[in-house]
C-alpha cells in the first residue's frame, strides 16, 4: 500500500499583540502537521495566542534644570536690601579686626619672649660632666641675668677668656681662700665640710698663688667635680663682669 501523502495546512498569520516599546515586528509564522488518519476537511488547530508581557515603565530621567532666561530676574537674584548689605559689611569688618588682632598679639608675644630671654632669662646646655651628678651633659640650664643676691652655694653661668663655664660659688668679696695639698678647702681660716660633694678638692699646679684673698667683685669658683674640673683653681677668682646669670632650673635631658 502506497504511503497516503501528508498534507500540510499553512496557517494563516495571527497578529499577536506587540509588547510595547516594540513597534513594527513582524508576525511570527507557525507549520503544522497533520496525521493521515484524520480527515482532511476539518480545520487545522489554532495556533495558541501569545500572552503579552506586561509592560515595565522605564524610569523617566531626571528633570534637568531650566536655564535662566536672560533678561528675567529671578528669586536669588534680586538686590539685597540695605540690611543685607550693611550686615555684611559688619560681617567683613569683625573678620578683619580677628586677623589683625591675632597678629598684633603674636607679634607682642615675640617680642615679650624676645625681651625676657635677651635681657632678663637666658637658657644654655651644659656641655660637660664638670658639675655630676646635680648637673649632667646635655642638661639645658635656664638662668636668671639680673640677679644680684649672690650666695655661697648658687650655680652660674660665666665666661672667661672667651668660653662659656659653670660653678658653684665657695667664696665672695671680702673672702680670703686656700686650697691646701692636702686637697681641702679652707675659707677664712676654716675647712669646708661640703656634704654634697663626693669628691676630694686637689690644688692645681698652674693655679693662683695661695691664700688668694677676693675684691668685692670677685666670686671664687669651684665646679662638683673636683678631679680635673677647670674652676677658679684653674683660671683664679671670676669678676661680676663675667657672670651671665644664676641657674634657676635644670631641666633633665631623659625628661625632654
Amino acid at each position: 500500500m502506497a504511503d497516503t501523502p501528508r498534507r500540510i495546512y499553512r496557517a494563516k498569520p495571527t497578529e499577536s499583540p506587540e509588547p510595547p516599546g516594540t513597534p513594527g515586528k513582524p508576525a511570527r509564522t507557525q507549520t503544522i502537521q497533520f496525521d493521515p488518519a484524520e480527515p482532511l476537511d476539518e480545520e487545522p488547530p489554532k495556533p495558541k495566542k501569545r500572552t503579552p508581557k506586561p509592560a515595565v515603565d522605564k524610569p523617566a530621567k531626571a528633570d534637568k534644570p531650566k536655564a535662566k532666561r536672560k533678561g528675567k530676574a529671578t528669586k536669588d537674584d534680586a538686590a539685597p536690601t540695605p540690611e543685607e548689605i550693611i550686615k555684611k559689611r559688619r560681617r567683613r569688618c569683625a573678620d578683619a579686626e580677628d586677623i589683625a588682632g591675632f597678629f598684633s598679639k603674636l607679634i607682642a608675644m615675640v617680642v615679650l619672649l624676645a625681651l625676657l630671654f635677651g635681657f632678663a632669662f637666658g637658657v644654655t646646655p651644659m656641655e660637660n660632666d664638670d658639675m655630676a651628678p646635680r648637673i649632667s651633659a646635655g642638661d639645658l640650664l635656664f638662668y636668671y641675668r639680673l640677679a644680684d643676691d649672690w650666695a655661697n652655694g648658687d650655680v652660674m653661668v660665666f665666661e672667661k677668656d672667651g668660653e662659656q663655664y659653670v660653678g658653684r660659688i665657695v667664696a665672695r668679696g671680702g673672702d680670703t681662700v686656700e686650697v691646701t695639698d692636702q686637697a681641702t678647702l679652707v675659707v677664712n681660716g676654716s675647712t669646708v665640710l661640703e656634704n654634697d660633694i663626693y669628691y676630694t678638692t686637689p690644688k692645681y699646679d698652674d693655679g693662683p698663688a695661695y691664700p688668694v684673698t677676693l675684691a668685692q667683685d670677685e666670686f671664687f669658683i669651684l665646679c662638683d667635680y673636683r678631679e680635673g674640673a677647670r674652676d677658679s683653681r684653674y683660671f683664679g677668682p671670676v669678676k661680676a663682669s663675667e657672670v651671665k646669670g644664676k641657674v634657676i632650673t635644670v631641666i633633665r635631658r631623659s625628661g625632654l
